[in-house]
């Protein structure tokens, strides 16, 4: 419970300011949107090569793309999608507020395991029709992106991983940020 308390308080201390929160809504949108525009990358650019629509209805489609998370996404895969967007926006902000306010050597601080989850977060994103795209063109270039259809739930294992690893390394930076500033090797 003391724990949990002190996530509290570290989640208190970073949002309480502004810019970390604003930090962390705009690190939030900017991994939703590249989650939803990816597997859509052919048909934007399609739509900006191609001289029917206007100027206008160019920059709002992209826009149009969110609605896509509730039909090209399994309820599964939607779910950690958005919470891994949210919660890499949150790592992200918690990661910035820690090296802003530590600026010491940080090479036995948690700021590995925070990028460790922001990059396993990276590799879950994935939808429906083409499971862990950005995994499974890794595997690919070593022939194993057949690998991915045996898993049991296709490939979804990874974004489950990838959103319990941020949740873990969101812990971890709230951990380090309400450690004191004094050095434990006393």
């Amino acid at each position: 419970m003391a724990k949990m308390k002190k996530v509290v308080s570290a989640f208190k201390t970073v949002f309480s300011k502004p810019f970390y929160t604003v930090l962390a809504a705009v690190i939030t949108a900017i991994v939703f949107s590249f989650s939803v525009w990816l597997p859509n990358f052919k048909l934007i650019v399609t739509v900006w090569k191609s001289g029917l629509p206007s100027l206008i209805e160019k920059i709002v489609f992209p826009f149009t793309l969110y609605a896509a998370i509730g039909t090209n996404f399994s309820i599964v895969s939607a779910t950690y999608t958005i919470l891994i967007a949210i919660f890499f926006g949150i790592n992200i902000a918690m990661l910035v507020y820690y090296i802003k306010v530590r600026r010491v050597s940080l090479a036995n601080s948690g700021t590995a395991s925070g990028i460790g989850g922001l990059v396993s977060g990276i590799f879950g994103v994935g939808c429906a029709s083409c499971g862990t795209f950005i995994l499974t063109s890794v595997l690919a270039l070593f022939g194993a992106g057949g690998l991915v259809t045996i898993l049991p739930f296709g490939g979804e294992e990874f974004g489950i991983l990838g959103l319990a690893l941020i949740l873990f390394s969101v812990y971890i930076m709230a951990k380090k940020i309400e450690e004191p500033l004094t050095c434990s090797s006393t």
